[in-house]
Formats: structure tokens, sequence, C-alpha cells
């Protein structure tokens, strides 16, 4: 909507001492996501945004497109990592011209736009972002742009396996499923009593602070479904670029299945350490350690844990005997027996210096309850990029929306891991990263030249700034 008052007309304020207090809205393009170029960088070096863009298809009439399927990807990904999940938020970010220059645009300010009242909009509007989620779902003359689903599949896994050092000895893959609640009437919803209300169920695979792995389901089966699909993805690919590593599956009893734990067995080098459901044979089979627990809290009082392991086989569902490690701990509250189940050897591998690391206490405390961690990188994906806002009508859709979500993760990880090293935001989450270094007030000035970008002179994180330029300056010049 046009402004009521033109920009020079100056509007009054209250007066600083003797001085007056005027504004106008003269001063140029601004925009208050300066940091958005460090993104860019980031982006140009690992090619995140190009190698999206190859796995869609455009069947647009090139004449009439003002916006490529790079420029697009680009401009999406780049909003949801500076905190914009909404398409809604496009139509007035369209006219920003910083995320123009993200997004690769040689019209930042969108001056030669076909139609004229579109001039001054460099970017796409939410109508053409969605049309850009939507194009597998529809078919009409609106609907030209389609991705390929499996290709995006491939393009996650083969950008997030990069960031695995190739001299990496042992690799921990963390299986979870998380339950987005949808609100409306999406394809695939079904009420989940354990989240009451209904939702989609995602399978994520996680190694350190990487996604490797986000993969849309509804939540109708078990948390377990598509595992081992997933990791007979995951691990060929992890063996391309550490050829040498052990590979240890980590997950909550929600993962204790006989076909994960078979396959795991059946690959070499690959191994597993699950939650195990209590059940009345299991206390049982650690009754010894939980009794001594309990004499050893009447003593003491407070918190008591004795830990023992045995060999331990279902009636049913199991086709072999498996080491449980299982944690007897007492409590003010009372009795609280926990288990793991684990392909790991208690005495080590041959050759492993610490070989008492895969004893039964260390084991629960050091390996198994680490999965913890794995929380922490789920919690912001929802809370700092919106990958539960899964609110288009089709599955497929939503799949997309959870994809751009996960790669706009692994753009900022990465400027994390590969910059911020040795700083106060080493262990910042994304959130934190895009307050305190991407939201910095910057004003653009385009001529025929250049594209000068002022950033504002009282931000003090201005040495760091300078700092991951350095560093990312270097990571262009060694993929380009």
């Amino acid at each position: 909507m046009a402004s009521p008052f033109p920009d020079s007309q100056p509007l009054l304020f209250d007066e600083l001492g003797p001085r007056a207090v005027v504004a106008d809205f003269s001063g140029g393009y601004l925009s208050s996501d300066g940091g958005a170029l460090l993104l860019r960088q980031i982006d140009r070096g690992l090619g995140v945004s190009r190698s999206l863009a190859a796995c869609f298809r455009d069947h647009r009439d090139p004449f009439w497109v003002e916006h490529s399927i790079r420029e697009l990807v680009a401009q999406r990904l780049h909003g949801l990592a500076l905190g914009y999940e909404d398409l809604n938020d496009h139509d007035q970010l369209r006219c920003d011209p910083l995320l123009a220059v993200c997004a690769d645009k040689p019209d930042p300010l969108g001056l030669n736009r076909l139609d004229p009242e579109q001039r001054g909009k460099a970017l796409a509007g939410s109508s053409t972002l969605n049309r850009l989620e939507l194009g597998n779902e529809k078919q009409s003359r609106c609907h030209k742009i389609q991705h390929d689903p499996a290709a995006i599949e491939a393009c996650l896994l083969r950008l997030a396996v990069r960031a695995l050092p190739k001299w990496t000895r042992e690799i921990v893959l963390d299986l979870d499923a998380m339950g987005h609640l949808v609100h409306g009437m999406q394809e695939g919803r079904h009420f989940s009593a354990y989240y009451d209300g209904y939702c989609y169920l995602p399978l994520y695979v996680v190694w350190g602070d990487v996604v490797l792995w986000a993969q849309l389901r509804t939540s109708d089966q078990d948390a377990a479904e598509g595992v081992v699909a997933a990791l007979a993805k995951i691990v060929p690919a992890i063996r391309q670029r550490c050829r040498r590593a052990r590979i240890l599956v980590r997950g909550d009893s929600g993962f204790a299945r006989e076909e994960l734990m078979a396959w795991c067995e059946s690959q070499p080098g690959v191994y597993y350490c699950l939650g195990l459901s209590r059940n009345t044979r299991l206390i049982e089979l650690s009754a010894d350690a939980l009794t001594a627990a309990r004499r050893a809290q009447c003593l003491c009082g407070g918190q008591v844990r004795r830990f023992t392991e045995f060999e331990y086989q279902t009636l049913k569902t199991w086709s072999r005997t498996r080491r449980v490690v299982a944690k007897a701990e007492v409590t003010s509250a009372g009795d609280n027996p926990r288990f793991v189940v684990t392909s790991l050897p208690a005495r080590g591998f041959p050759g492993q210096k610490d070989r008492g690391r895969w004893g039964a206490q260390r084991l629960y405390e050091e390996v198994y309850c680490a999965r913890g961690e794995m929380e922490n990188i789920l919690k912001q994906q929802t809370l700092d990029l919106g990958a539960d806002r899964l609110s288009t009508h089709h599955l497929g859709s939503n799949q997309l929306r959870l994809w751009l979500a996960t790669l706009a993760y692994l753009l900022v990880e990465r400027l994390r891991a590969l910059t911020l090293q040795g700083t106060a935001l080493a262990a910042a989450t994304v959130g934190t990263i895009r307050r305190r270094l991407f939201k910095v007030a910057a004003a653009v000035t385009v001529s025929v030249r250049r594209v000068h970008i002022r950033l504002c002179s009282a931000f003090p994180l201005k040495a760091l700034f300078a700092r991951v330029h350095q560093h990312l300056a270097g990571l262009v010049l060694e993929s380009g």
C-alpha cells in the first residue's frame, strides 16, 4: 500500500534539548539483515543452492521467466536462515535489495522488471514461491515447476556427508522420530495419542551437529518404519567418504526392532546401541543389581546406581540372543531400571587403547546417554527454522518444506563449524547466530560498477564479522 505521505515530508518528534528531532523516509535502501552476505558466501562455497536447484525441472516459457529456479531456491533458503519461515514474509522481503544480492539477482533493485507495476520488487512474492513448492502436486498451466524427491534426498545426504572429516575413525548416527503437529486437513494427517494431536512423524538421522536425513512420514506407523531403507543409503555414502570408520547407530527404545538390529549385524563395521523397553523378564534378570542398589540407597540415601549386563532374547521377535546392559537405579521416588541392547563388544575391539569404553556403566552413561544432544539439534530445526511449519495440503510439498529447512540449517551449521570455532559463537544455536551475526543494519547503494553495502558503524561484532569473512573467502577459493 502506498504511503499517505511523500518520502521527503518530515516527521516531527519531541525535541532533544536544544535540538529538533526530525525523521523522513529518505534513507535509501536499508536492510536489517546485513549478515546475509555471510550466508551468501558460505552458500557459494558449498554450492547448496546450486545443488538443490539442479533437482528441479522448469517447464515455464523462458521468455516470461524473471525468477530462475536457482534464484527462487536461494531466496527461500536464505529467508529461512534469516528467520522468515512463512511464504507471506516474502511479499515484503521481495523489495529487500540485500536478499536479492544473496539470491544472485543481477538487478537487485528490480528496476528492469518486464511488468512496470513490479518494478522496485527484485524478488519473487509468496505466490511464485508457493508454485515452487506445489508444482509436483498440481497439474495446471500455473504449475510448471517440478522437483525430484529422490534427487533432493540424495543432494542433502551428499552435502551433509561432505562435513565428515575423511580421517574419522568412529561415526555415531543418532536416530529420532519427532512429532510435528499440523493444524489443518493436511494429506496424511493422523492423530497421535503420544503427542495428543494430529501430526506427522518425520525421521531424522544426525551425525554430531549435522542432519544427514529428514524424511517426512505419517504418524500412523512405528517409529522405526523406514530406518533400514534410510541406513542402506546413508552407510554407503559415509563409506565413500570415510572408508575405515566404525559406524555406531544409536537410538531410543522405539528403534530396538529385529529388522534394524539384524541389518546392522549383517553389515561390516556397523554396530548399534539402542534403548530397550522394560518388561518383567528384564527386571528379573537385573534383580541382583537392583537389590544391591536398594540396600545402598537405604544406607546412604539419595540416588544410587548399579550396572549389570546379560544375554537376552525375546520369546518371539528376536532371531538371536543379544547383549543387554541394565542400569539398576533407585531414587527417593522408587526404582528406575533402564535397559540398552548393543552389539558393541564388552571388552572392546582388537587394538583399541581404551578397552573399558564399552563396559556396562560407561556404555550407558558415556555412549547411550550422549544421544540426548541430538534433541538440541532438532529444537533448532523447529524453533529457529520452522521445520514444523508444514501447512500445505500435500504430503509431498510438506516434505519439500522439511528439506528446505534442513538445508537452511546446514548452511548455518557449516558457517558455525568452519568460521566460528574459538569464538563466543562456537557452540551457539542457529537463533543466537542469527541475532548476533546476521541482524546488522545495512544501507545498500547500487551503481553500474558495484553494489556498495554500508554496515552499521556501531555493530558490536565488527571484528568477528571480518574474521568470518576472511575464512569464507578462503573457502570459496578452495571450492571454486
